[in-house]
C-alpha cells in the first residue's frame, strides 16, 4: 500500500520505472524507444456496395427464410408459384404509384434536405411546347437516357432553329437506336421487366422497328456520314429485326469504304438466320461476314463468338452444324477469345437436341470449367445453368453430373447467373425430379424439405413425379406432409393428384407394429376427411373437382380404417348413398366389404344393410357382403326382413 502511493506521487517521466525485488530497492529508467516509420498504404478504389458484400460473404443462403423481396411476415410469404409473381408484382406496383404521386404532386416533393441532393428523390422535370430548352439540356437528356424527353426536346431545338451538332446528333441517334424510340422501363423494376421478358419469349418472333421515325431521320441530317452513324443505325435495326435493311446498310458502308466496328458485324452475325432461310446458305453469310472482318483487320471478340454460335444453333441439319462449331471453337481460342458461360450455353443446344444422338459434350464443359468463379459478360450467361440442368435430365438422365453442375452454381457467386425466377425455378424443376428418380426416398426428402417452399415450389408435374418415387418405396409416412405442401401450394384441384395420393394410402396399408407408422391410420383419414372437404368448397370455384365413385371409395375406406373415424365414414357413406346418380362410377367392392367390416366393429347393422342395399342397387357383388352382415350380427326380425328381401331367403337358409 506504501509503495502504491510513492508510485501515484512520483513524476510522469518516472512512470515508466520499476521495482526491483531484494533486500534493497532501486529505480531504473526505461530507454526511449525508437521511431517506428509508419507507411500508409495506398487507396484501394472501393464501390458503393463493397461493404454490403463483404458482409453477405460471410452468410450463406437461408433455406428457411422467403426471399429478401417479400415481407418477412407469415401471412406475406407467398406460398405459390402465382402468388410469388403476384406479391413481387404487387410491391413494384406499390414503387410505381409512390413515383406517380412524386410526379403528380411535385410540389409536395421540392424539398432537398440530402446533401449532396439525391436526384432520384426529387420529381423529374417536365418539359412542354412553352419550355425555354438549348443544347445542353438535350445533352442532359441523353445522359439521363429520357427518350420521349429527349426527342421532345431535340424537335423544340429544330422549330426554334437553335443549331444541334452532330455529335450531338449521334448521340441522340445512337438512343433512340437503341431504346427504338420508346420510353423504357426503369431499371429498378426488375420483377416487371422479368414477367415481360416471359411474355414476350411466347410471342412469335418479328419485325418491331418502327421506319421512318426519328432514327432515320437523325441519320439522314448526319452528313457526312459517319462510322459511328452506320453503325448505330445498323446495330438499332439489327436489334429490333429489321433484317434486311441493316444487312443493306452493312453493304453500303464496305462499298463507300466506311470500316466499321466488330460490334456491328456482331449485330449482323447475329440476325443472319433471319435472312437465310437454310444451313448451308446461313454458313456461307456467316463466313463471308467473318472473312469481311478478317480483311478489315477487326478483331473479334466474345459477341462475335457467341453470335457465331447463336447461327450455327439455328441449323436444322445437325451434322453440319457439330462440324461448324467444332471448327469455330478452336480458331477464336487461337484469338485469345475465351468462351463465357453464353458460349457454352449455345455448344449444349447445338449437340443435346431432342431427335439427335445423345453428346457428351457437358462432361468436357465441366471439366474445363469446374471450380471457376463467372461473372456476367454475355446476355445469355444466364441461360446456361438451367439448360444445363435440362441436359443432365432429359438428354444423359444422369445424377453425378446434376451434382457437378450443381457444385458449380454454388461456386463463388455465380449463383448471380442463374437468371431470373423463371430460370430458376427451369433449373430446380429439372434438378428435383432427376433427384426424385435417381436418389433414395430418405435422400431426396432431405433435398426436398431443403428447397421447398422459399426457393422451389413443385409445380403439378414434379409432385406426381415425387407420389410415384413415394409409391415405388412404399414411403406412405411421407404423405400426409406431402399433402400438406399440396394444400399450401394449391394442388387440390388437380384431380389426378387426388387420385394418386388416395391411391398410395389405400394400397400401401400402414403395419401398426412398426413404430413409425403407429400413428398413420390417423393421419391418412386426417387427410382422406381434408380432401372431402376441399373438394365440396371446390364447387363454388371456376377450377372444381367433382367426386367419382373410386375417389369416394378410397376417402371411405381410409376413413374406415382408422377406428375413430367412424362417424366420418358413416357421413361419406351417406352422400355416396343420397348422390349416387349424379356420382360416376362406384366404390371398389373391398371398400364397401371394409366399410361393413367397420359396421360389425362398430355394431351398427343399419348401416351395414345400407351398404348392402346400395351394392344391390348398382349391381355390385353382394354375397360376402351379405354373408359378413349374417355372421357378423344378431338381427332382430326387422333386420332380417331387410336382409331377406335384398338377397333372398335362400341365400339366408344355406
Amino acid at each position: 500500500m506504501y509503495l502504491s502511493r510513492q508510485l501515484r506521487q512520483l513524476p510522469r517521466s518516472r512512470l515508466t520505472r520499476h521495482i526491483a525485488s531484494g533486500n534493497g530497492t532501486h529505480y531504473t529508467t526505461a530507454a526511449r524507444p525508437a521511431a517506428e516509420h509508419i507507411e500508409i498504404p495506398k487507396r484501394i478504389e472501393r464501390s458503393p456496395t463493397d461493404l454490403l458484400q463483404a458482409l453477405a460473404s460471410t452468410v450463406g443462403r437461408d433455406s428457411t427464410a422467403p426471399h429478401y423481396k417479400y415481407h418477412d411476415d407469415p401471412f406475406l410469404i407467398p406460398m405459390s408459384n402465382i402468388a410469388k409473381r403476384t406479391y413481387a408484382l404487387s410491391k413494384e406496383a406499390g414503387r410505381k404509384a409512390a413515383n406517380w404521386i412524386k410526379e403528380e404532386h411535385r410540389e409536395l416533393f421540392m424539398h432537398q434536405e440530402a446533401q449532396p441532393p439525391i436526384e432520384k428523390f426529387a420529381p423529374s422535370m417536365v418539359y412542354t411546347e412553352e419550355s425555354e430548352v438549348d443544347a445542353s439540356s438535350l445533352q442532359l437528356l441523353i445522359s439521363q437516357g429520357e427518350v420521349t424527353d429527349a426527342v421532345l426536346v431535340y424537335n423544340l431545338l429544330e422549330q426554334k432553329g437553335i443549331e444541334v451538332t452532330d455529335a450531338l446528333k449521334q448521340s441522340l441517334l445512337e438512343l433512340v437506336c437503341f431504346y427504338n424510340n420508346q420510353e423504357p422501363l426503369p431499371e429498378e423494376y426488375i420483377e416487371e421487366r422479368w414477367f415481360m421478358q416471359n411474355n414476350r419469349r411466347r410471342e412469335r418472333h418479328g419485325k418491331t422497328w418502327k421506319d421512318g421515325e426519328l432514327a432515320e431521320k437523325l441519320y439522314a441530317a448526319i452528313e457526312p456520314k459517319t462510322p459511328q452513324s452506320y453503325a448505330a443505325l445498323i446495330r438499332g435495326m439489327a436489334k429490333y429485326l429489321q433484317c434486311e435493311r441493316a444487312y443493306a446498310l452493312l453493304q453500303e458502308a464496305n462499298e463507300k469504304r466506311i470500316q466499321l466496328d466488330t460490334n456491328t458485324y456482331n449485330a449482323i452475325i447475329q440476325i443472319v438466320s433471319f435472312i437465310k432461310d437454310t444451313a448451308e446458305l446461313r454458313w456461307q453469310m456467316c463466313t463471308s461476314l467473318l472473312n469481311q472482318m478478317a480483311e478489315q483487320q477487326l478483331q473479334p471478340n466474345l459477341g462475335t463468338l457467341n453470335a457465331v454460335l447463336e447461327c450455327i444453333s439455328t441449323f436444322g441439319n445437325f451434322k453440319l452444324a457439330r462440324s461448324s462449331a467444332l471448327k469455330v471453337l478452336p480458331e477464336f481460342k487461337q484469338l485469345g477469345v475465351t468462351p463465357s458461360l453464353g458460349s457454352y450455353y449455345y455448344l449444349l443446344i447445338i449437340f443435346c437436341r431432342e431427335r439427335a444422338p445423345v453428346s457428351h459434350v457437358i462432361i468436357d464443359i465441366l471439366n474445363d470449367i469446374a471450380g471457376k468463379e463467372f461473372k456476367v459478360e454475355h446476355p445469355k450467361d444466364t441461360f446456361f445453368f438451367a439448360t444445363a440442368m435440362d441436359v443432365c435430365r432429359n438428354h444423359l438422365h444422369d445424377k453425378a453430373l446434376a451434382k457437378r453442375v450443381d457444385d458449380l452454381l454454388h461456386t463463388g457467386n455465380n449463383y448471380d447467373l442463374i437468371g431470373d425466377s423463371f430460370k430458376e425455378g427451369i433449373y430446380y424443376r429439372n434438378y428435383l425430379a432427376l433427384l426424385c428418380q435417381t436418389e433414395s426416398i430418405e435422400d431426396f426428402m432431405q433435398f426436398y424439405d431443403m428447397l421447398v417452399p422459399n426457393i422451389y415450389i413443385p409445380e403439378p408435374g414434379i409432385m406426381e413425379e415425387i407420389l410415384r418415387a413415394i409409391e415405388i418405396n412404399g414411403a406412405v409416412e411421407h404423405v400426409p406432409r406431402i399433402w400438406s405442401d399440396m394444400v399450401i401450394f394449391d394442388h387440390t384441384h388437380r384431380e389426378s393428384l387426388l387420385l394418386y395420393v388416395l391411391r398410395i394410402m389405400v394400397d400401401n396399408r400402414p403395419n401398426p407394429e412398426l413404430p413409425a407408422q403407429q400413428q398413420l391410420p390417423k393421419q391418412c383419414a386426417k387427410v382422406a376427411m381434408d380432401m372431402y372437404n376441399k373438394i365440396e368448397e371446390s364447387v363454388k370455384r371456376i377450377k372444381k373437382v367433382s367426386f367419382t365413385g373410386q375417389m369416394l371409395g378410397d376417402i371411405l375406406t381410409l376413413l374406415v380404417r382408422d377406428n375413430s373415424s367412424f362417424d366420418q365414414a358413416v357421413e361419406v357413406f351417406n352422400y355416396i348413398d343420397k348422390q349416387q346418380h349424379r356420382i360416376p362410377g362406384t366404390p371398389a367392392d373391398s371398400a364397401l366389404f371394409e366399410y361393413i367390416e367397420a359396421t360389425v366393429l362398430n355394431k351398427s347393422p343399419s348401416q351395414a344393410l345400407l351398404a348392402l342395399q346400395y351394392a344391390v342397387e348398382n349391381n355390385m357383388e353382394t354375397s360376402a357382403l351379405a354373408k359378413r352382415i349374417h355372421e357378423g350380427f344378431t338381427l332382430s326380425e326387422v333386420h332380417l326382413a331387410k336382409l331377406k328381401s335384398l338377397v333372398g331367403e335362400g341365400f339366408i337358409n344355406k
